[in-house]
C-alpha cells in the first residue's frame, strides 16, 4: 500500500514539500465582499451553519490586502520560520464583486515575491465568464487555488441548509476551472442533519472523481446562526467523537490517491461553538484519526484499489 511520507493518505504538506519543495505558511485575508445568500441576491439567511464571520472567522481585521497580509505573517512569525506562503481569501464569497474590483485586489497579491499560491474561496455561481478570464490571467503567473463550498451532492440536504445552487452549477465550474488549470478544492461537510452515513460518503466519492483537493469539515453548531436554533430545540444531534473518526476513516478509503487532503477536521472558532466541544482539541482529534486508520489498515485510495 502506497505511503506519502509516513502517512496513509495525501496530506497539503506532502504535496506542497512535492511541488514548491517546502512548507507554505496559509494566510487567511478577507476581500470585502459579502454573499448573494446573504445580501438578498438568492437569500438574506445565508447557509444554515454559517457564522456571523462568513466562516472567515480566522481571517485579518478589516484593512487594505497588503496590511491585512503583514499582520497574518506577525500572527505566525514564532512558527514558521519560511518566506513564502498561500494567500487565502477566506471570508464570504470572494467572487462576488465587480471583475475590475477583483483584479484590483487579485493581481498585487499574486505578484508579491512573498505569495507562491492565490486561493479563493468562492461559490460556483459567482464565477461567471468575466471572471473566469480573469483567473486564467491570474493562473499564468502563479498558481491559483478556487475552493468550493459544495457540502453536499445531496439535492435535498443542500435546499435543507440553504446553499442556493444545484449540483450541475458545481460540475459545469469544475470542468471549466480545470479546462484553464486551475487546481479546485471541494470542501464537504459530515453530520449535515439528516445525512445518512451512505449519503456522506456518496459525497466524497462522487468528489473524489472531479476535485484536485478536498477539505473534510466535520459540522460545526455556531452561536447565532440557523443551525444553533435548530440543534437547541433538539431537532438534530451532532456527530460523536467516535462517528466522526470512524467517518473520516471510511471517507479517505474512497478517496483517490491523487486527491490532495488539506483537511480532516476544522477548527471552529471557541468562543462561539456550541456543539462538538470535543473537536476543539484538534492535535487530539488528528492523532485518533491517524490510529484509525493503522487500526482498520485504512489507505487512500484503498476502495479504489480493490474494486
Amino acid at each position: 500500500m502506497k505511503l506519502w511520507n509516513g502517512r496513509r493518505y495525501y496530506s497539503l504538506d506532502c504535496y506542497l514539500k512535492e511541488t514548491f519543495g517546502e512548507k507554505l505558511y496559509k494566510l487567511s485575508l478577507s476581500g470585502g465582499m459579502t454573499c448573494p445568500n446573504r445580501d438578498g441576491k438568492l437569500s438574506t439567511e445565508g447557509c444554515i451553519f454559517c457564522s456571523e464571520g462568513g466562516s472567515g472567522d480566522f481571517a485579518a481585521p478589516c484593512m487594505d490586502i497588503s496590511s491585512q497580509i503583514e499582520y497574518a505573517k506577525n500572527l505566525v512569525k514564532d512558527k514558521f520560520q519560511g518566506d513564502k506562503y498561500i494567500a487565502y481569501f477566506q471570508s464570504y464569497t470572494n467572487t462576488y464583486a465587480d471583475t475590475e474590483y477583483l483584479e484590483k485586489i487579485f493581481m498585487p497579491v499574486i505578484k508579491r515575491d512573498d505569495i507562491a499560491v492565490l486561493s479563493i474561496a468562492t461559490r460556483p455561481d459567482c464565477l461567471e465568464n468575466d471572471k473566469i478570464r480573469l483567473i486564467a490571467d491570474l493562473a499564468k503567473i502563479k498558481p491559483v487555488w478556487i475552493e468550493l463550498g459544495l457540502q453536499t451532492i445531496h439535492q435535498k440536504t443542500a435546499d435543507f441548509i440553504n446553499r442556493g445552487y444545484e449540483l450541475e452549477c458545481y460540475d459545469k465550474i469544475v470542468e471549466r476551472l480545470k479546462n484553464i488549470g486551475v487546481n479546485v478544492i471541494t470542501h464537504i461537510i459530515l453530520g449535515l442533519p439528516n445525512e445518512s452515513r451512505e449519503e456522506m460518503l456518496e459525497t466524497a466519492e462522487y468528489v473524489g472523481k472531479v476535485t484536485d483537493g478536498i477539505k473534510i469539515q466535520l459540522l460545526h453548531v455556531l452561536k447565532n446562526t440557523k443551525l444553533a436554533e435548530m440543534y437547541q430545540s433538539g431537532y438534530f444531534r451532532t456527530l460523536d467523537e467516535d462517528e466522526y473518526i470512524s467517518l473520516v476513516g471510511d471517507v479517505i478509503g474512497v478517496l483517490p490517491e491523487n486527491v490532495v487532503i488539506h483537511r480532516l477536521t476544522g477548527d471552529g472558532d471557541k468562543k462561539i461553538l456550541i456543539s462538538p466541544l470535543w473537536s476543539c482539541d484538534k492535535r487530539r482529534v488528528l492523532n485518533l484519526i491517524n490510529h484509525e486508520l493503522k487500526a482498520r489498515n485504512i489507505y487512500q485510495g484503498q476502495k479504489n484499489r480493490l474494486m
